[in-house]
């Protein structure tokens, strides 16, 4: 697993690897809005890349304010735009209150690990 950036962002640590062709992003940390264009950086393939299967790994967040709900809607829809998707895994239960208070829920499809997310 690599850094994103080669260095940590406070509040937010990014790994990434790839597993059989889908990206898995690992998050720890808080997600708000002094990190958010690090995790959009993270999530949105760079241009004329092809389309990305991405599974962002929330196992580490502690706490996501609306900046990230922006960032994962805005990667979403990137993804499907391209014939790609995203899918959230192990996602603590604090944070997926929030996710089901604005509805992310039905529109990410989120997962109990992230085994189960690369297999859905």
């Amino acid at each position: 697993m690599t850094d994103t950036h080669g260095v940590a962002r406070p509040g937010l640590s990014i790994g990434h690897e790839a597993v059989d062709g889908i990206r898995v992003v690992v998050l720890r940390g808080e997600i708000d809005h002094n990190n958010r264009e690090s995790l959009m950086e993270t999530l949105l393939p760079p241009e004329g890349a092809p389309a990305p299967w991405t599974v962002a790994d929330f196992r580490g967040v502690t706490f996501m304010d609306s900046s990230g709900i922006n960032v994962l809607i805005v990667a979403h829809r990137a993804a499907a735009n391209d014939g790609g998707w995203l899918r959230l895994a192990a996602v603590r239960e604090s944070v997926q209150r929030v996710l089901e208070l604005v509805g992310i829920d039905a529109l990410i499809p989120c997962h109990a690990t992230v085994e189960e997310a690369m297999a859905a």
